[in-house]
């Protein structure tokens, strides 16, 4: 085969993440490049030259072979890392374990490919879709086919794509429950880096985000590659670097898929399996330009709630179990005074649930609690103005529940015995469809019976010991999963009116899969504001901060018992979705009364806080963090300076990035606290606020100002 048989597609538009295609007769095609797609490297790349992507000759003097990674790596091509597909048939079958695959299509163009291939060999077929997404990105995904006579067992199949040999430096999450989200980079060096979430959702743990780029890529400033698998189950990512093997070059690749347990996808002939989607993005700015791309798409879903994130109380930390319609009402009052939007009723309100040991499963109102029913309460709620929520767990299930007495075989579990519990529960399977039935029903005859606006929807405990007799008993994380979407989807089509939180233990499930369906995430249980201030700022990473739940807790924490001021509790949240998670009534009027200028401010302000760019600055005082959101047209901004500790020098300056640099920007800052800070200009242009920025404030420890830019009106006080 000689170069003029290959041809060369470019998938995606100037200005965002581009992929070039190189088709090849006999073999599947080769990922030559991705990155950024600048206009002038897309006309470039429009002649479709393929000696740009050949290497060197072989030593002897053998045909140069394409620069790439093949569409899905196979050991029968001399693959010498982690293959794309993993898979096999019975003992003396064909050898379905090592695919090669023969592309029969390939259609592309700037919007997307579609190439199909059979191996007739190995009795399977092979479909990748590549799609070119709103703000830049791009999305892989691929279906494999059993078109043999017996079944195939699939144990992996996973999108991989090429990175270039100058990232050196890996950059992902981990966490725990109350700790989510943790920043940690790596050099790259030879072997296989591993990212495996194993819980059965996407996991406090998970990575999130992998990317990788030169060493020392920062916020606003570097070449970054990032993938993420926009999955709700069990998720892989990998990055592997192999030396030269025979016939292949030295690689560097990144990419994931879903996490199978063995046995758990057996393929019938006929049957497929589609990978998730796989999101990929390239830029030239940072982290930063991979967070902008993200949330861009994320902004242009059928689901993105488009009205304005409403200011939300939920009464979790206020009232626990203690349902008091009194108690409730009164705090609903204390709520509506202050400019609450949305009163959320949380766990305790159904069948025996008067703690954590009983009642999930049974989603019937506790007639000993609600003598008359949820409506006294969202009447009144809606009377003060205010939506009306409710919590629920659908997924979950106590030993001691009307519904695990009549159904225990409704679990998930292996082998005739009973998992362990956490938290005093069991998972239910919802790929029974009595249970997803027995689920469905009562939770619409709930929410048909009283008008709720909002679901607050959570998952508590890990996928252990996780098999399905909706699957033969096989493991049964893929089919739970694949349910849990379909009942969320059902629900949403009885009750459109219904935003949708997801809430997993706090943020064990955000991922780019549930976003598509929901509304808002419960970003962490932790609401401590200091260690929230870590939490929100990486969660951002991939997801926009109109999604995330950020709650003013009490004066001293749940979770770390410290103590911070109502300021820094409130300046913390007002970076995501507004909330409050607080018994106002042990508060007293000066703090209800702050907490009102917080929101007032808040509702003044979330049209931009939710429509902007994040920014992020690269601080050289790690005391110091800068953030903000910059509008789209670069006429306005919000910046807040946080002090997280003492710090070792003084004050950085805060300068802000992507504002029109010859407009002159009216400088506010937002509800001005006791503490002193820097004096500011009234007034200064775009370009001074990037170059030069505003006096970094001197601050004592644990506080933040927040300053609003605007070019657009005169400043005030």
């Amino acid at each position: 085969m000689t170069p003029s048989t290959h041809r060369v597609h470019v998938v995606g538009r100037p200005g965002g993440t581009g992929l070039v295609l190189l088709e090849r007769d006999g073999e599947l095609p080769v990922v030559g490049w991705w990155g950024v797609l600048t206009p002038a490297l897309a006309t470039g790349l429009a002649g479709g030259d393929v000696d740009l992507f050949t290497g060197p000759p072989a030593s002897d003097g053998a045909r140069r072979g394409l620069v790439g990674v093949p569409l899905l790596p196979e050991g029968a091509r001399a693959w010498p890392g982690r293959p794309g597909l993993t898979g096999h048939r019975a003992a003396g079958e064909p050898a379905a374990w090592s695919p090669a695959f023969v592309p029969t299509s390939v259609e592309a163009g700037p919007d997307g490919a579609v190439v199909q291939a059979v191996d007739d060999v190995a009795g399977l077929a092979l479909r990748t879709e590549v799609e070119a997404l709103a703000g830049g990105g791009l999305r892989v995904r691929h279906r494999v086919t059993n078109t043999g006579t017996t079944p195939y067992q699939l144990q992996a199949l996973e999108v991989v794509l090429p990175l270039p040999d100058r990232a050196t430096e890996s950059f992902d999450l981990t966490g725990r429950w109350c700790r989510e989200r943790v920043p940690q980079r790596r050099p790259v060096d030879d072997g296989l880096w591993l990212r495996e979430s194993r819980t059965g959702v996407s996991g406090h743990d998970s990575a999130t985000v992998l990317a990788a780029g030169p060493a020392g890529f920062g916020f606003a400033a570097g070449e970054v590659w990032g993938v993420h698998v926009a999955w709700s189950g069990g998720t892989v990512h990998r990055l592997e670097r192999t030396p030269p093997h025979g016939l292949s070059p030295s690689t560097l690749t990144v990419g994931g898929g879903e996490f199978l347990l063995p046995g758990e996808v057996e393929l019938a002939p006929g049957e497929c399996y589609d990978t998730p989607w796989l999101h990929a993005w390239a830029t030239a700015e940072g982290l930063d330009g991979l967070a902008a791309a993200a949330h861009t798409w994320q902004r242009s879903l059928p689901a993105h709630p488009d009205a304005p994130r409403p200011v939300t109380l939920n009464v979790w930390e206020a009232v626990w179990f203690d349902h008091d319609l009194d108690r409730l009402t009164r705090l609903a009052d204390l709520a509506a005074e202050i400019g609450v939007e949305r009163f959320v009723l949380d766990d305790g309100w159904f069948g025996a649930r008067r703690d954590d040991h009983a009642g999930l499963g049974d989603w019937v109102v506790a007639a000993d609690v609600w003598p008359h029913g949820l409506a006294p309460l969202a009447d009144h709620v809606r009377a003060r103005g205010m939506q009306f929520g409710l919590w629920f767990e659908p997924e979950m299930v106590n030993a001691d529940s009307d519904l695990f007495r009549a159904h225990p075989d409704w679990i998930l579990a292996t082998g005739g015995r009973t998992p362990p519990e956490q938290r005093f529960q069991q998972v239910l399977d919802l790929a029974v469809p009595g249970a997803f039935d027995h689920v469905l029903e009562q939770m619409t005859q709930v929410l048909t019976d009283v008008r709720v606006d909002y679901v607050k929807w959570d998952h508590n405990r890990d996928l252990v010991d996780a098999g399905s007799s909706a699957v033969g008993g096989r493991p049964g994380v893929r089919a739970r999963t694949t349910a849990f979407y379909r009942l969320l989807d059902a629900l949403a089509e009885r009750f459109p009116d219904v935003e949708w939180e997801s809430c997993a233990s706090g943020g064990g499930r955000i991922d780019l899969g549930v976003l598509e369906r929901t509304q808002r995430v419960w970003t962490s249980d932790q609401n401590d504001a200091l260690a929230r201030q870590s939490i929100q700022r990486w969660t951002g990473q991939l997801v926009a901060p109109e999604y995330l739940g950020a709650h003013v807790s009490a004066p001293v924490s749940e979770q770390t018992h410290r103590g911070l001021s109502l300021d820094f509790r409130a300046g913390t949240a007002f970076a995501g979705s507004f909330g409050i998670e607080w018994d106002l009534t042990t508060a007293d009027d000066a703090d209800r009364a702050v907490l009102a200028e917080w929101i007032a401010a808040f509702r003044q302000h979330r049209d931009l806080l939710h429509s902007g760019r994040v920014f992020r600055v690269d601080s050289p005082e790690p005391a110091v963090w800068v953030h903000g959101v910059v509008a789209p047209d670069g006429r306005s901004a919000l910046v807040a300076c946080v002090q997280h500790d003492d710090a070792v020098h003084a004050p950085p300056r805060v300068r802000v990035p992507g504002l029109v640099p010859d407009a002159e920007f009216a400088v506010t800052r937002i509800r001005p606290d006791a503490a002193p800070a820097a004096v500011v200009p009234a007034r200064a242009t775009g370009a001074v606020l990037a170059e030069l920025g505003l006096p970094g404030p001197d601050r004592r420890p644990a506080s933040v100002v927040w300053w609003h830019l605007d070019a657009d009106r005169s400043p005030t006080a």
